[in-house]
């Protein structure tokens, strides 16, 4: 079974996705209008995951325990850019002035998440079926009629 999620626990997600529409959305218009020649491609191509994770972010205004997938998202890509980039960076003696933004984004992840909604949906519940002989069927559809 599930776990249930508070009341209270689905505006803290919904404020999260509020954030991440909002800020994550303007962010990327601004940088899209205030261009002045044409993104490099890996720049381009992270422009255009946040622009994917502020628009489905707004689904999870309506929808906050469907769309977690999206926070799970954010807070792995947070985590990887950390250990990833920041890390090595700072142990060369090079440092970024993104550490905090994405220090502070990760514990918004780490506070809003539902970690036992989490853990009893995607780790403990039955995974859906690869094929249709992995479904169940009910005794009249193993037998059909001759």
């Amino acid at each position: 079974m599930t776990q249930p999620v508070s009341v209270p626990r689905l505006y803290v997600l919904r404020a999260l996705y509020l954030v991440n529409f909002a800020l994550v959305g303007s962010g990327v218009v601004l940088a899209y209008v205030q261009r002045t020649q044409p993104w490099a491609p890996i720049t381009g191509v992270a422009y255009a995951f946040w622009a994917a994770l502020a628009t489905t972010s707004a689904l999870g205004l309506r929808y906050p325990l469907a769309m977690l997938p999206v926070l799970l998202m954010q807070f792995l890509y947070k985590s990887f850019w950390l250990v990833a980039v920041y890390l090595p960076l700072q142990a060369v003696g090079r440092s970024t002035g993104l550490v905090k933004g994405m220090l502070f984004g990760l514990a918004l992840d780490v506070v809003a998440i539902p970690w036992p909604y989490v853990l009893a949906q995607y780790f403990r519940r039955r995974g859906d079926p690869w094929n249709t002989r992995s479904e169940r069927h009910d005794s009249s559809e193993d037998h059909p009629a001759a």
